[in-house]
């Protein structure tokens, strides 16, 4: 059940209202990083979310703020915006928005697109959502920091400040969430990745630009385990597709799964916990190999006494 009090969460104050400006602000209302993208993610994730309580009320907790803070941008928005309603020289600068939207706020970015739900980001496998969560938040609190580039109205100002920061809030959450689970970063979902294979760096881009660049030989080349290895096409090795053989273990998931469930849970019953898919064989597997020769020897056999 949602509540609505007709009270802002920050109280918006513009002093010299700018129409371009406004136009910009729509990026955070219908835009891909803007507050209802954050906010349908956050809460569908969160409705989603029946294996873990304490996440759900995080997922919920953040994405009801989100709607919080579309409502702060829509009135941030709507007074920079107020020009079109009086000005015929503004409105005729902007007739997208003062045509289609009648000056005030729609749900489209800074562009006129329409907002999508293309723009979410939920897959259902909690740890990889917050991940997302993280990097969302990330990207509209750089968004923010750009808007603020361009006003010099201080009331806008604050209002920009208060939201930019309250990113940096649920990076918080959201990154103590994930943390909590007590999991290997590179632990992600049920099934362990194919060894020696996992720990290639393909070095897919080399020579010298005319930029200045060229192959560069950094930390990250050979951390957490990781090697360089060179294309064939440049005399080396390749990948070692070789070790691929049919899916591997079980991955280690620390306490991902140990939450309090809803009681609408269905995890127990789940496939990945009826029937997991790990020791699959591929076809270098020579039990499936021996299985396929098998079959194909029972289908000649059938042949031979289906013609005598």
């Amino acid at each position: 059940m949602y509540h609505h009090i007709k009270k802002l969460m920050y109280t918006v104050n513009v002093g010299a209202p700018d129409v371009r400006f406004g136009r910009m602000l729509l990026e955070q209302f219908g835009g891909a990083n803007g507050e209802l993208a954050a906010a349908m993610q956050y809460t569908i994730q969160g409705w989603n979310c029946v294996e873990d309580l304490a996440r759900r009320d995080l997922l919920l907790d953040i994405g009801t703020e989100e709607l919080s803070h579309l409502e702060v941008v829509g009135a941030l928005i709507r007074m920079h915006l107020k020009e079109l309603k009086t000005d015929r020289e503004a409105a005729e600068a902007d007739p997208l928005v003062t045509i289609a939207g009648g000056g005030g706020v729609s749900l489209c970015n800074s562009q006129g697109n329409a907002w999508t739900a293309d723009y979410l980001k939920i897959t259902g496998e909690l740890d990889v959502d917050l991940r997302s969560n993280i990097a969302a938040e990330a990207r509209a609190k750089i968004v923010y920091e750009r808007l603020i580039d361009h006003t010099d109205d201080p009331g806008t100002i604050d209002t920009l400040q208060f939201l930019m920061t309250r990113e940096i809030t649920h990076m918080k959450a959201f990154s103590a969430a994930l943390e909590s689970m007590e999991k290997s970063p590179f632990s992600i979902g049920f099934l362990k990745p194919t060894p020696v294979l996992v720990d290639e760096y393909f070095n897919g881009s080399t020579g010298d630009g005319v930029e200045g660049d060229s192959d560069m030989h950094e930390p990250w080349l050979d951390s957490f385990g990781l090697n360089p290895v060179e294309s064939e096409m440049n005399g080396g090795s390749g990948l070692s597709i070789g070790q691929v053989n049919g899916t591997e273990d079980q991955e280690d998931r620390g306490k991902q799964d140990s939450g309090k469930r809803a009681t609408t849970s269905v995890f127990a019953d789940a496939l990945s916990q009826t029937n997991p898919s790990t020791k699959k064989g591929g076809c270098n597997n020579s039990n499936a190999s021996n299985g396929r020769a098998s079959h194909r020897s029972s289908a000649k056999k059938g042949k031979a006494n289906h013609r005598s």
